[in-house]
């Protein structure tokens, strides 16, 4: 009985259902309001430009609610701290922050090499500049530090400025400073580098007072994709010397990949065998591990397999107790120091000359950090705003400058590391930061035997997500064959001539992308829908039919001294018709004695009204308005009014701004929709 009820019950729901869809397909919108021309609808509804001005602006923007909520907008941390629940979330970050930190020493003293820098900086990357971040940054996941793209190009503009090839080992005996003896006009690689740290704070902080947290979208996806895929094959083939054991040396030459192979095809008599034999074991390892057991172990547990620095240890020791460098001379890490740095002023005199190198480091370290962080934010729910993180950024390099550090960025594995083992906040790099403080202080030296053809093994295995990125342009080229061409010129660019290069070429044509776009907006010309209101391309829709005597012409985009031309030769190309040759026409028609009629066709097809469909239209200067009015004029010359339809608030304003809307004898009307032209035309032409 019950099974029966049920039974019932449910088929009255169904089919209830289905009428309830069959309801909706049938539905019907039904609409009665009068005829609107813009001014009748700007009067019936009190039409008022919202009351702004630059000083109003300014102060809404920069003064606070209140001293407190200043402050904690400039430091976040002292927001989420006082809600952070100690009990749900402290042994995860407390987990997170531990898996970071061993992340953390290898990558450091690895990629600190790419910067032409001791090892020893990659870790007080890992410890000043994160600390800072800690209490300005608003992303909860991200991990600062070092990054192989940005300490490349850091290393490059080092060796363009440094000029003490050997300073690099005497590093610790001068302190970072410029070595006894030489000229002022002498630069060690740790001045140069910090020198270029301070400069990219420098730049944040300014992007932050201006607002410009936005800029970095100027750095499209294809272009960020193929400038980092050209960046790692420099990184790659920067690492073949420590791989092979080679000595190779650094000239200074725009085609710096080209130098770097001869060189090394010059070099490959003088291999380390025992440090390819290293490099190609860790390697194996390495990648192994990554292939095979983390994916399997990361079924059962999140925490990974911390195999660079598995790889780092066994190194070390096998390195102290095999006397690998005594017996085989492989190059080794060197004498790291204990303690922290000194505090020190980078040399201001240097900031002229590496100011450009600085420049393309910021736009491409906080676009990285930023397209992270989003990526963050909008999986896991929370905001992260653009500009605090300038902020955070800008404030983070200039005290890691004063730490001779080099410009941090956020790096995609140890965020996702620091993520994926349950990470809920930024504490987690308090807990990385401590255990890093540890190995400062302390263990540091134990370091020293490390071979460096395991760390670049360590880079070579790392760099595997960004090379493959290559296997996106396919489908680049299947979306966009404009946004594909970004990616080719950006990449190849990089790898033929140089970093920076490739960075300034791939932006200027990723602009000149958007311009093209800009210039050659979509047109067309709109059908109707019988017995509605709807107006769709004729060319996509094959149901609509073209009004008698009426060209409803659609125009969606920008309209600026750029495309105006593009404006007058689409809407003279689809419609048909340029009124001075009608005009000739006619006069030749008049000196026969017969009647000058557009075409000589039937009067079906004689052109009564133009209709521009402005709804699309984002935006018109000046140029573009005069465009209008030429059009408006030409057309009025053979009887063809033209009317516009659809104008947005700031548009209509522009037009009447440009005295382009005559309100006494107005050279054509404004409509609030493109049906009210059109029932405008046919109640007034045809009648």
């Amino acid at each position: 009985m019950y099974s029966s009820c049920v039974n019932i019950i449910r088929q009255k729901w169904l089919i209830n259902r289905s009428m309830d869809k069959e309801d909706r397909a049938l539905r019907q919108l039904h609409v009665n309001r009068p005829l609107y021309e813009q001014d009748a609808l700007n009067r019936a509804y009190h039409y008022e430009k919202p009351k702004s001005s630059f000083i109003s602006d300014t102060k809404e923007v920069l003064t606070p609610d209140s001293c407190g909520s200043f402050i904690t907008s400039m430091v976040p941390a002292l927001s989420w701290l006082r809600t952070y629940k100690w009990r749900k979330n402290g042994t995860y970050d407390l987990i997170s922050g531990l898996t970071v930190a061993i992340m953390h020493i290898p990558q450091g003293l690895a990629y600190a090499l790419l910067g032409n820098v001791p090892p020893v900086v990659g870790i007080y990357m890992a410890f000043f500049p994160v600390l800072v971040y800690f209490f300005l940054g608003t992303s909860k996941h991200v991990s600062m530090g070092t990054f192989a793209i940005v300490c490349l190009m850091t290393g490059k503009a080092v060796q363009t400025h440094a000029t003490l090839p050997d300073a690099l080992g005497k590093f610790n005996e001068t302190n970072g400073t410029t070595i006894t003896g030489l000229s002022s006009e002498h630069y060690t690689p740790i001045e140069i580098a910090t020198a270029i740290t301070f400069m990219v704070g420098l730049i944040q902080l300014a992007m932050y007072l201006f607002r410009l947290g936005i800029i970095s979208t100027l750095l499209s996806e294809t272009l960020v994709n193929g400038f980092t895929t050209g960046a790692a094959v420099h990184v790659l083939m920067s690492q073949i010397q420590d791989l092979l054991g080679l000595r190779l040396h650094k000239g200074k030459s725009i085609f710096k990949l080209a130098a770097t192979c001869i060189a090394i095809f010059e070099e490959l008599p003088n291999i380390n065998v025992t440090a390819a034999i290293v490099s190609t074991i860790a390697i194996i390892i390495m990648v192994f591990n990554n292939e095979i057991l983390k994916p399997y172990f990361a079924k059962k547990c999140s925490i990974p397999i911390p195999i660079e620095l598995i790889a780092v240890v066994t190194g070390t020791l096998v390195s102290e107790y095999g006397n690998l460098p005594g017996l085989y001379g492989i190059a080794t890490v060197g004498n790291i120091p204990t303690g922290l740095p000194d505090a020190k002023l980078p040399r201001f005199s240097l900031l002229p000359s590496i100011a450009l190198d600085s420049i393309a480091i910021t736009m491409v370290s906080y676009t990285i950090t930023m397209s992270m962080a989003l990526i963050f934010a909008q999986k896991l729910n929370y905001e992260v705003d653009s500009n605090q993180e300038l902020f955070a950024m800008g404030t983070s390099n200039i005290v890691g400058s004063f730490f001779s550090c080099m410009p941090v960025t956020a790096s995609l594995s140890r965020s996702l590391i620091q993520q994926t083992t349950g990470g809920r906040s930024q504490l987690a790099s308090i807990v990385s930061c401590g255990i890093l403080l540890t190995i400062l202080l302390w263990i540091g030296p134990f370091f020293e035997p490390l071979p460096r053809c395991i760390l670049g093994a360590i880079i070579v295995v790392a760099l595997k997500g960004m090379l493959f990125q290559a296997m996106e342009l396919k489908r680049f080229w299947k979306l966009s064959k404009l946004d594909a061409s970004v990616w080719i010129v950006t990449f190849f660019t990089v790898v033929i001539f140089n970093i920076d290069v490739g960075l300034v070429v791939g932006l200027l044509v990723s602009l000149a992308s958007i311009f093209v776009q800009s210039i050659k907006p979509y047109t067309c010309l709109l059908g109707h829908i019988p017995n509605t209101d709807l107006y769709l391309d004729l060319n996509r829709f094959k149901g609509t039919t073209e009004l008698c005597g009426i060209k409803i012409f659609h125009y969606c985009g920008g309209l600026n001294f750029a495309n105006s031309g593009h404006l007058k030769s689409e809407l003279f190309r689809l419609v048909g018709i340029i009124p001075r040759q009608v005009i000739e026409e006619r006069k030749k028609l008049a000196k026969r004695g017969l009647y000058p009629d557009q075409h000589g066709s039937d009067e079906k097809e004689v052109l009564r009204c133009i209709i521009i469909d402005l709804s699309a239209l984002s935006y018109v200067d000046p140029t573009g308005i005069n465009t209008l009015k030429f059009l408006a004029s030409e057309f009025e010359k053979i009887e063809v009014p033209i009317y516009l339809a659809g104008c947005s608030g700031p548009v209509f304003e522009q037009i009447v701004k440009c005295d382009l809307l005559d309100k006494t004898n107005p050279r054509f009307k404004i409509f609030a929709a493109v049906h009210d032209a059109v029932s405008f035309t046919q109640h007034e032409l045809f009648k």
